[in-house]
């Protein structure tokens, strides 16, 4: 197949681009897919899952314990902070205001 891309506007451009990416993952699905059921035929062959071969669910992440909050907002004490992570912006207009960090730790 050959295409003058010589020829064709800068949207038929675009739209052929986007047309053969949806095209390439669609390819690409449908290989992952056949080899996910050979894989899936293979172990079910020898009697195993594939949770048992590589260890849960596709995607499963462990969740970790939630943090108790180290910081409260003095002017909104619903609003707290677990020392973790970015500052949220409260944390930072109170520590422009002059306040410590000792001085919202719940």
């Amino acid at each position: 197949m050959h295409i003058d891309l010589g020829n064709l506007s800068t949207e038929e451009l675009n739209t052929l681009i986007a047309n053969a990416e949806r095209q390439r993952k669609k390819v690409q699905r449908q290989k992952i897919g056949a080899v996910r059921q050979q894989v899936t035929a293979l172990a079910k062959q020898h009697g195993y899952t594939i949770e048992e071969l590589f260890g849960g669910a596709k995607g499963a992440r462990k969740s970790s314990a939630k943090v108790a909050p180290k910081y409260r907002n003095p002017a909104n004490p619903d609003k707290t902070w677990s020392g973790r992570g970015k500052r949220p912006r409260w944390f930072n207009e109170e520590l422009a205001k002059g306040r410590k960090e000792s001085d919202m730790l719940i």
